[in-house]
């Protein structure tokens, strides 16, 4: 199960960098579409944290901003490479692409940031209580070490490319979504500290 969490955390993440160019918005709140998977990184980190313990958790993150790392290189790679006579998208991938360069910079400091501190938080909490309340876990890291993701990355991926008033509603409007993906994911964390355990 270890392996598994860990393939989907890595993958997640790419994904969550390359989904992060597009711009969605739900009634007033726009949102980068990397939302809808990025925040279940998190999630990832606390079952690995409570079953495998804080080492393992440590590791995937370090291992988690590896694979960005090479991810970032072989994008990079990718668009100076010349395209053949026959491909006619050159410059919508390369702007696709190169949107998604700045993304994943923003995307690795704040990743650094965050799940460091969602890593140290939830073994805080864990500290204290032993394995009671891991619904309290789970919800206090996620949500604080949101917080400092969201602000972060929207911060260095969009500034200068929106209007300030947008990216603070768009940070006010991202965190509002990954907090409640956040109290939503409880049961979920239940069941895949069960199946981990088994």
């Amino acid at each position: 199960m270890f392996m598994y969490l860990n393939a989907l955390f890595a993958g997640l993440l790419i994904l969550s960098n390359i989904l992060g160019v597009k711009l969605f918005s739900i009634g007033n709140i726009m949102l980068p579409a990397a939302v809808i998977v990025y925040v279940v990184t998190y999630l990832i980190t606390d079952v690995i944290g409570e079953v495998y313990g804080k080492k393992a958790a440590q590791s995937t993150v370090k291992a988690g901003f590896f694979a960005q790392v090479v991810a970032l290189i072989f994008i990079y790679l990718a668009i100076q490479l010349p395209s053949a006579p026959v491909f006619e998208n050159q410059e919508s991938f390369a702007t696709i692409l190169s949107g998604s360069f700045r993304v994943m910079v923003a995307s690795l400091i704040a990743y650094l940031l965050s799940q460091n501190i969602d890593v140290f938080i939830f073994h805080r909490l864990k500290k204290q209580h032993g394995e009671k309340k891991l619904w309290l876990r789970n919800n206090v890291s996620t949500m604080l070490s949101q917080l400092v993701d969201t602000t972060v990355f929207i911060t260095i991926a969009f500034y200068g490319t929106v209007p300030n008033t947008v990216l603070l509603t768009m940070i006010a409007g991202q965190y509002a979504v990954k907090f409640l993906i956040a109290l939503i994911d409880t049961p979920i964390a239940y069941l895949l500290v069960y199946f981990a355990k088994k």
